[in-house]
């Protein structure tokens, strides 16, 4: 298994379109940083003048805790599509060169093919996710140094002293590796079913528009159904910034994903396994 992950962490590395996550994270999280640098503070003051009205604030509220919030924010709503650039080809792009055939041949269970894409894609998935981490804590600590994060809400505010936060950034970063591994799995899934990476990566970020759109709209048919779509927990890393934490929103979401992951990655297997790969 563990040769099986290797080589498929290699034909990864391999592909061009592998690294376009690292330059897009890099180019989007340098920039904010820039322009926070330059003129941060008018940025944050439009975004305190509420709190301002009943508190008053004082000390280095743009620091790196803070522009690490902000960059999180940011760019792990764009990451899937990132996870789905890779996780998209990892199937359906072996089909379209033929080489799944040699694949198939070898003496390897086409179970251990499907845990083996899935574990690479994870790992690109975590070194996205560690890449982001580097930019955003490293170079935020770098350029503004370390301070009390303010984390405004709508309808209240979390001020965490900057000895709480190291730990909250961690474990935000691990339940958004889970939320983005739901989406490796499920392109993964979709990349069964296709002999190309362009429909699978498209389907992937179709659903997750969609069931964004149906997690954010107030209609009472969409109630029923938003508790159960993944997208409505891919944001709960949010919540570890929250004070106290909400223990019991944390683990039914990680545990929603879970399952999705699972669900994904069952179905993946069993089509995979009745594919016909030689026509």
């Amino acid at each position: 298994m563990f040769n099986l992950v290797s080589i498929e962490l290699y034909k990864i590395s391999r592909k061009p379109r592998s690294f376009i996550g690292f330059a897009a994270i890099a180019v989007i999280a340098l920039l904010i940083e820039l322009a926070l640098f330059l003129d941060g503070k008018a940025y944050v003051q439009f975004i305190i003048q509420q709190v301002e009205q009943s508190f008053q604030i004082e000390g280095n509220i743009i620091n790196g805790n803070l522009v690490a919030y902000i960059l999180l924010q940011t760019l792990i709503v764009q990451m899937p599509l990132l996870v789905a650039l890779v996780g998209g080809d990892l199937l359906s792009g072996e089909a379209a060169t033929g080489s799944i055939r040699l694949l198939a041949a070898k003496p390897v269970s086409r179970a251990n093919i499907i845990l083996s894409k899935f574990a690479a894609g994870s790992f690109y998935t975590m070194l996205l996710i560690c890449w982001l981490g580097v930019l955003a804590l490293g170079m935020g600590w770098l350029l503004f140094g370390r301070g009390d994060l303010i984390v405004v809400n709508s309808d209240h505010i979390a001020i965490l002293q900057s000895s709480d936060t190291v730990w909250r950034f961690v474990a935000a970063f691990f339940i958004a590796f889970i939320s983005l591994s739901v989406v490796t799995s499920l392109s993964l899934m979709l990349s069964c079913f296709s002999d190309n990476s362009i429909g699978p990566i498209m389907i992937t970020m179709a659903i997750i528009i969609l069931f964004t759109i149906i997690g954010t709209m107030e209609i009472p048919l969409f109630d029923l159904v938003r508790p159960f779509l993944f997208t409505t927990h891919m944001i709960v890393w949010r919540s570890m910034f929250e004070e106290p934490l909400p223990i019991q929103q944390l683990i039914i979401s990680i545990g929603v994903m879970v399952l999705h992951i699972f669900l994904f990655l069952g179905i993946a297997l069993s089509y995979f396994k009745k594919k016909d790969l030689l026509s």
